[in-house]
């Protein structure tokens, strides 16, 4: 019998919070999910054909128990050794009621791990995601994804990382690094790194189901809502940034009437709710920019200004160059190109090769009216990105100054692609 959606959804929501309690007894990761894989298993076998369960929590924590008992003594009976098996205390009916999601992501995001193991971790433990889910998201073999997941759970064995809720000082930045983690998932899926679509929309849309679960479990977090904010604003205008054969519109072209309006509303209501509760924080400061794009209707509406004054604030408390080169361009909004070129100079060390710093450079070049420098720096972008709808939006630039410099007529307006 076909599981239905709502029992497919259940068993992902749930999938989390009964690793998590088996995590918290055993102390083992790999031998827990494999039994919990095994319970989700059981489950969409058996409650489609006999119902759902009372208590469908409890139900999952106490079949994967069993699986993993079940487990222990096969092992310890291949090693001939009976005697521990008696000795084996038989699984506990008391079905724990606190969710352990969070100490699942805390551990998933633990700043001993790598950020490719911690997101690839966090995507098939807490998301629920296949291997082949996430090896197909990130366009890398499905055998390697299992490598990067099993270095992940072998780092937390060995290093012996304990599953439980950080104190004092470890709190803040154990959970500075699952926001990471989570911001670094939705930035992929945002606006992918490689490939032929400038969106992975399953891992955008997994980042946004796991940060609400984050905000929901910590309400008064303003870090935590100004992620989601950040988010819920920035995923709004996903509908308009490409064209129907998935060529890239920049901002200053989209048709803002394609932006997702429940998404910001939601998204502003969020970030207002975040910054009451204390000192604002780096994602809040972001979610509060996002939140200016959309507020103007027309592009000639940005409050270019406040936007500017929103980065500065960013750049006093981050040393990301990122920040820097976004600030440049609210710069050049406000005082004009030059002042943004100037800004940029102190980032060739900092962004060396990399092409998002000659894209703005081009940018600003060609509104400074210098298409000779932008055609240069578009040239240098287009070769260095590896996104492909990107890398067509630079090439239409090169190909644009290109002709104007030829003298030759250029070619029938398109809608650009960035």
């Amino acid at each position: 019998m076909k599981t239905d959606p709502a029992t497919l959804d259940l068993l992902r929501e749930l999938a989390p919070q009964v690793l998590g309690a088996l995590v918290r007894r055993s102390g083992d990761f790999e031998g827990s999910e494999d039994a919990v894989q095994e319970a989700l298993l059981a489950a969409a076998e058996h409650w489609p054909r006999e119902g759902l369960p009372d208590n469908p929590r409890g139900w999952l924590i106490q079949t994967a128990t069993r699986k993993m008992t079940d487990q222990i003594r096969s092992e310890i009976a291949r090693r001939t050794r009976e005697d521990v098996v008696a000795r084996q205390a038989p699984p506990s009916r008391d079905v724990p009621d606190r969710d352990d999601t969070l100490l699942l992501l805390f551990l998933c995001c633990h700043p001993a791990l790598t950020p490719a193991s911690a997101i690839a971790l966090t995507l098939r433990a807490v998301g629920g995601l296949t291997t082949a889910e996430i090896a197909n998201a990130f366009l890398v073999p499905e055998s390697t994804m299992a490598q990067r997941i099993s270095r992940g759970k072998q780092r937390i064995t060995t290093s012996g990382i304990p599953f439980r809720r950080p104190t004092g000082d470890e709190w803040t930045e154990r959970l500075r690094s699952v926001l990471h983690v989570l911001y670094l998932i939705f930035n992929e899926g945002y606006a992918s790194s490689i490939g032929d679509h400038l969106h992975r929309t399953e891992l955008s849309a997994e980042a946004i189901r796991l940060t609400r679960a984050v905000h929901a479990m910590l309400p008064d977090d303003g870090e935590v809502g100004g992620l989601l904010a950040l988010m819920l604003l920035t995923d709004a205008r996903r509908p308009a940034r490409t064209g129907p054969h998935g060529e890239l519109i920049p901002l200053a072209e989209q048709d803002r009437t394609m932006w997702n309006r429940e998404l910001i509303v939601e998204g502003q209501r969020v970030v207002l709710d975040a910054v009451a509760h204390g000192s604002v924080g780096a994602y809040q400061l972001q979610a509060g920019i996002a939140a200016v794009h959309d507020d103007a209707d027309r592009v000639e509406d940005t409050d270019w200004a406040q936007i500017l004054t929103l980065y500065g604030l960013l750049e006093r408390m981050s040393d990301n160059p990122m920040v820097t080169l976004n600030r440049a361009v609210a710069a050049a909004m406000v005082h004009g190109p030059a002042t943004g070129l100037t800004m940029l100079e102190p980032l060739d060390e900092a962004l060396a090769g990399h092409y998002r710093l000659d894209a703005v450079r081009a940018h600003l070049f060609d509104l400074a009216g210098d298409p000779e420098s932008a055609l240069a720096h578009y040239r240098a972008a287009a070769n260095r990105t590896t996104n492909v709808p990107e890398q067509q939006y630079l090439a239409a630039q090169v190909a644009r100054l290109s002709t104007r410099d030829s003298g030759d007529p250029p070619p029938p307006q398109t809608r650009s692609r960035t």
